[in-house]
């Protein structure tokens, strides 16, 4: 059901994006107004201490820049095909031997997966958490089988109904809740001590904040794990959270784009159809994903829905080249990492086989291929399509780059990060986060 909007806040936002919305996918684009003159100065300027700061950081990401490109440069053509998946490994130990790793990657430990595909990122479940010290010991293991950079750890650590990693730490309430409280500062607190705990575990990568707005109270897969149906409050939140995240020198990522709140489908199980007209996803879905590139944020996630405004296709946004480059990328400027959703979900498999799908991904814009259901053939596929020019040696460059660059700005783009279970024990369910929960609770009232 569409919700009408109810602040001016975001109808300011939403009059900024009706140029980039309308041309997503359709013929021609809203003219462009020129910039207000500059007025005229009175005084030579003189160079502000924000001036300097600003050399310094242009000097910094020049020399970043420098730093990714070496360790692209030395990458075989497999350690880079490698870096684009993020596959679910069996085992609570990286040298657990298990007929599901063997079965479906030709390896039977998570060491030798890692090793034998050069993988990018290993993406965690509850099947692989038992205890502190296991997972600190299996995250440890997994980085030191990773012999050209260190790997992408990730989970879904939303809090509330997406907790993946609920058995160790701190419960602390989801996004519906932090959204009721109406301050940011409580968003931003609790997406940190969320990045802190997952830190100390190992995990480097959560996919999240949802940024989806909760337009249809009967959303099946949404709901709760939205902070709210208002999008001008969502985005506030959100961006919040992005920060919240880096405080914590962890990587965020944005989902699920363009917008799944508005649908009574579950992409898991159906592939749902959003019929918003450009106006309202510029309206009612954008403002959070914007804000949360206005934060910085690591990485953004695709949904498997259809949006035939953005899109007439059919294929749904994580195979659409028009919104993932030409809307997400050229038209709202995010140039970090575009993850797709699970692969395994039937939303993204109705079309196409599972190797296609993978493949079309790429072409579409995506830069990381999370949980594909074949491995072998979405791998395979991948490879041929590289071989054969189909995904062009600059495209897959460009993913690779991307996927270095989210290292490089969190501080571990050559050297892995090693998690200690005394460090942990220190961080996780700590008093201070449990405040904090009860806290967020209190005020959510």
């Amino acid at each position: 059901m569409v919700r009408g909007i109810r602040t001016a806040s975001v109808l300011a936002i939403a009059t900024s994006l009706a140029a980039c919305a309308s041309s997503a996918g359709a013929a021609g684009s809203a003219p462009q107004m020129p910039p207000p003159a500059a007025k005229p100065s009175t005084q030579a300027p003189a160079t502000p201490p924000a001036a300097t700061e600003a050399g310094t950081a242009a000097g910094t990401e020049t020399a970043g820049a420098g730093a990714v490109q070496r360790v692209l440069a030395r990458m075989s053509l497999e350690e880079k095909v490698g870096q684009l998946f993020m596959p679910v490994l069996h085992g609570t130990t990286a040298d657990s031997a298990s007929d599901g790793n063997q079965n479906a990657f030709g390896a039977a430990t998570p060491a030798r997966v890692v090793a034998k595909y050069h993988l990018g990122g290993v993406i965690l479940f509850p099947e692989n958490i038992k205890s502190v010290s296991q997972v600190v010991s299996l995250t440890n293991g997994l980085q030191k089988a990773s012999k050209g950079v260190p790997l992408l750890i990730g989970t879904d650590q939303e809090n509330g109904l997406v907790s993946r990693m609920s058995a160790l730490v701190t419960d602390l309430p989801g996004a519906s809740v932090v959204g009721a409280t109406r301050n940011t500062g409580l968003a931003r607190k609790a997406a940190a001590a969320t990045g802190a705990e997952l830190k100390a575990l190992g995990v480097n990568l959560d996919f999240a904040p949802v940024a989806d707005v909760n337009l249809d109270p009967r959303n099946p897969v949404i709901g709760k794990r939205a902070f709210g149906d208002d999008p001008a409050r969502v985005a506030r939140m959100v961006a919040a959270s992005v920060k919240g995240f880096h405080d914590a020198g962890v990587a965020a990522t944005a989902k699920h784009f363009p917008g799944h709140g508005d649908t009574r489908i579950d992409s898991h199980t159906g592939l749902p159809l959003i019929k918003h007209t450009k106006a309202q996803w510029a309206t009612m879905d954008a403002p959070p994903f914007k804000a949360a590139i206005g934060a910085d944020v690591d990485a953004i996630m695709s949904a498997h829905i259809v949006m035939p405004a953005l899109d007439p296709s059919g294929d749904p946004a994580t195979l659409s080249k028009p919104i993932l480059t030409g809307l997400l990328r050229d038209r709202l400027g995010f140039d970090g990492v575009v993850s797709t959703d699970a692969l395994n979900m039937a939303g993204v498999r109705k079309k196409y086989d599972d190797g296609e799908v993978a493949v079309r991904a790429v072409l579409a814009g995506a830069d990381l291929l999370l949980m594909p259901p074949d491995f072998a053939k979405a791998h395979g596929a991948v490879m041929a399509a590289v071989k054969s020019g189909r995904i062009s040696r600059q495209r897959l460059d460009q993913s690779v780059t991307r996927l270095l660059e989210l290292r490089r700005k969190r501080g571990f783009l050559e050297q892995a990060p090693v998690a200690s279970v005394a460090a942990a024990a220190d961080v996780l369910r700590s008093a201070e986060h449990r405040r904090l929960a009860a806290t967020i609770v209190r005020a959510s009232r």
